[in-house]
């Protein structure tokens, strides 16, 4: 996830100064969206039929490869070659990352103790230090850009990534399973209507961040914060990538933090799928309010940016605690024998969504700037609160 994190603000701020627009932006992390979605929705049967070790070691072992292979890039080819190429590596990123993560949440399931909450408290452990851990890599991209450039960054973290897959090897947990030779493919498709309603929550949900994450808010700071001078770009790129990782951190923090804060030691499930729509709600009028602040601002402004950086914090909180929920419930609602197919496609449908944040963030922000990606995302989370009424407690 370091790695992860780190390489998505390199490519990004990367392009953006060889003069990239803001679509062509969003195109470099469109394969990688698609990646996600087609990963997620084969990794549950693979892990299910080659079992879920087989996954994570190729996971790490992708994204090793992907970071070797843009280190490649040739500042003489030309823009069209340059963005296939990264498509293609981004693609190939997304791959690895999704087969680790999926693992890993599939083994909470397995792993975690059967007391009420152990499995909330684990599941959002896991989720919340995760997005840290992602959150850091958005720094560490920002710093390593300006500090190194764009070659020894990558080549450094594929180094260190391949001694992170060599500990794994070594130190890897018995105990998962290994694999059923007669797992079918249709089977990744589930007949569970809260698992088909939380997967149609979580796309809209996450398409409501990427939509404004991806392109839309690092671009408009950049324009805020950078006069155009080699200094004044590295500051830009260390604010911008300190803001990404310290609302990721927070993000993750309150992921970490959210069993606490919803007691679920001592509630039902069915309190908790109830708040799954309650925190959807909350969350809707954060971005609305954000965009109708930028539409009266009508130019940038000193008080608007700092409005901007805490509104999306306090978005980020709630979204995290609407994120945790999320999280818990498809393995609430999932079985052991079907863990890995209905984790596989939840997280299927939380690539769909960052593929059509991905999307609408360079396309909105190139039509209204970053007030139509705020406000699309406002409509986007309140479609998330709508699925999630339509939830119901076993």
């Amino acid at each position: 996830m370091l790695t992860d994190g780190a390489l998505r603000m390199l490519v990004l701020l990367h392009f953006h100064t060889l003069g990239f627009s803001p679509v062509q932006l969003a195109y470099l992390f469109v394969l990688y969206e698609i990646a996600g979605v087609v990963t997620n929705l084969c990794a549950g049967w693979i892990a299910a039929r080659f079992g879920l070790t087989s996954t994570l070691y190729a996971g790490l072992g992708l994204q090793v490869a992907a970071l070797l292979a843009l280190a490649q890039l040739d500042p003489a080819w030309s823009i069209t070659a340059s963005v296939v190429f990264v498509m293609a590596v981004q693609g190939a990123s997304g791959v690895a990352k999704d087969l680790a993560k999926m693992s890993s949440k599939s083994a909470v399931k397995l792993l975690a103790p059967s007391a009420q909450g152990g499995l909330f408290r684990w599941v959002a452990l896991l989720t919340g230090s995760k997005n840290a851990v992602k959150g850091l890599g958005f720094l560490l991209g920002a710093g390593l850009l300006a500090l190194a450039g764009f070659v020894p960054s990558v080549l450094g973290m594929a180094a260190v990534l391949a001694l992170i897959l060599l500990a794994v090897v070594l130190r890897m947990p018995t105990g998962l399973p290994v694999g059923r030779k007669d797992a079918k493919f249709r089977e990744v498709f589930s007949k569970n209507a809260n698992v088909n309603w939380l997967s149609a929550a979580r796309v809209v949900l996450f398409g409501a961040r990427d939509v404004w994450f991806v392109v839309g808010i690092p671009i408009y700071f950049y324009a805020v914060l950078s006069d155009g001078s080699e200094a004044g770009n590295r500051a830009a790129f260390f604010l911008i990538g300190s803001f990404m990782a310290v609302w990721t951190i927070l993000y993750g923090a309150v992921q970490g933090w959210a069993p606490r804060l919803l007691r679920a030691d001592t509630r039902p499930e069915a309190d908790l799928v109830r708040a799954a729509r309650g925190w959807a709600l909350a969350l809707t009028g954060v971005p609305l309010v954000l965009a109708a602040l930028v539409w009266a601002a009508g130019a940038p402004a000193d008080w608007l940016t700092v409005a901007l950086v805490a509104g999306l914090l306090v978005f980020g909180a709630i979204f995290a605690i609407n994120s945790s929920l999320h999280s818990y419930l498809i393995l609430s609602f999932t079985t052991g024998a079907r863990v890995t197919m209905d984790v596989g496609f939840y997280y299927m449908a939380n690539a769909a969504g960052r593929l059509l944040g991905t999307l609408l963030s360079g396309l909105t922000y190139q039509l209204g700037g970053v007030a139509l990606c705020l406000a699309t995302a406002g409509v986007m989370v309140g479609l998330s609160a709508l699925a999630a009424g339509k939830l119901r407690a076993g």
